[in-house]
């Protein structure tokens, strides 16, 4: 009698778009571990070299530098460059002898001494001049606050190829022992704060959603575990955002109005493809060469859409198509096109959003298939 055969039939589930990338991203961060601490020596050497050659500090200017993607993207998304809150952008904030803060546009938001490995020029000060640090930041205007939410570089030492949970612990352990977190004084003239930090289980998912906080909250960032600091969109960093935890969850226009349609800005590419900032890019569309020609068009150009009433086709996690109808150029000041992510959470905003329940849900299940460790963790 020939053995019973218990195999069964087993179909594999279909992989999203953004799970597809998640994989890829987290791959190509092991390729690419001496291109990102060259890219923090360079960051360093470029900013140092600027200054010993200019006489008046404040007037050296950066090239402008992509930002993490804090676009937090998407299936939560991303902080708006035209962010309506009292909150601005400090990408860069270095020690050394500049102490200076730069934008996301690479322009100077303040030029001051601080507590920061030598941050002022103190009897006490010690250490290389060439001993930089990069921070991440969100300066906070209403209590004249830098909020630390990550850390690049610390005294020398480059962590853009470390794991977000190494990140996050030395950023702990090593930025209070600066005394930078005090209040301002002659030789501080801004106090610097941690944001809180939580695993991604249910325990800290209530403490980062309703927790209070000193700032004007403007949702949450989820960080996988594993990702090193990326500048440019990725995926593995995310900004889910509703209306209990932020003012603006809807893009707003220059007005500060929310549109009737939602609006998308995307890349038009040599083949003519219209295509998101990602890495691949996502396609949204194509164009064609009259439409090229008769509007003067170029490659690189950013354009921006409005997505009309046939919406965007999702199959498998996977987009099929979307209906476009073109408004014309972006801004010049906008570096680089909306990521897919961003353009998901806001679509999914407008039609069938992420709600709080649906994440604590998705903790729940993970918990319920073999209680594995979070490989996510939450900055409130």
């Amino acid at each position: 009698m020939p053995p019973h055969d218990v195999r069964r039939s087993y179909k594999r589930p279909a992989i999203s778009d953004q799970d597809r990338r998640r994989a890829i991203s987290l791959r190509r961060q092991e390729e690419n571990r001496r291109d990102a601490q060259l890219h923090a020596r360079r960051l360093a050497s470029t900013l140092l070299s600027l200054e010993q050659a200019s006489s008046e500090p404040d007037d050296v200017e950066l090239v402008p530098e992509s930002e993490p993607d804090l676009h937090f993207q998407h299936e939560a998304a991303e902080t708006s460059s035209k962010d309506p809150l009292d909150v601005r952008q400090a990408s860069k904030l270095r020690g050394a002898d500049a102490r200076k803060c730069r934008q996301r546009n690479g322009s100077v938001l303040h030029h001051f001494p601080s507590a920061l490995p030598n941050g002022a020029r103190t009897r006490d000060a010690s250490g290389s001049g060439q001993s930089y640090s990069i921070l991440d930041c969100i300066f906070h205007e209403a209590d004249q606050t830098y909020y630390v939410i990550d850390m690049l570089c610390w005294k020398g030492y480059s962590l853009y190829d470390c794991t977000a949970e190494f990140r996050f612990f030395w950023l702990n352990s090593k930025l209070a022992e600066t005394g930078a977190c005090e209040p301002p004084s002659h030789y501080h003239k801004y106090r610097f704060s941690l944001v809180p930090i939580c695993t991604c289980d249910l325990s800290g998912l209530q403490v980062a959603y309703s927790g209070a906080v000193p700032y004007v909250k403007d949702g949450l960032l989820f960080y996988n575990k594993h990702a090193h600091y990326q500048p440019g969109n990725t995926p593995l960093a995310l900004v889910w955002k509703d209306e209990s935890c932020s003012q603006y969850v809807i893009d707003t226009d220059s007005k500060g109005q929310v549109p009737s349609q939602q609006q998308v800005v995307l890349e038009l590419q040599d083949d003519l493809k219209l295509v998101t900032s990602d890495d691949p890019p996502v396609v949204f569309g194509c164009s064609d060469l009259e439409f090229k020609e008769k509007l003067g068009l170029h490659s690189g150009n950013l354009l921006r859409f409005a997505i009309s009433d046939g919406g965007l086709s999702i199959v498998d996690g996977t987009l099929e198509k979307a209906d476009l109808h073109y408004l014309g150029k972006s801004n010049r000041a906008r570096a680089f096109a909306d990521s897919y992510s961003k353009v998901m959470f806001q679509y999914m905003v407008r039609h069938s959003p992420l709600r709080i329940e649906d994440i604590v849900a998705s903790i729940n299940l993970s918990i319920d298939e073999g209680n594995r460790p979070s490989d996510v963790e939450i900055v409130g």
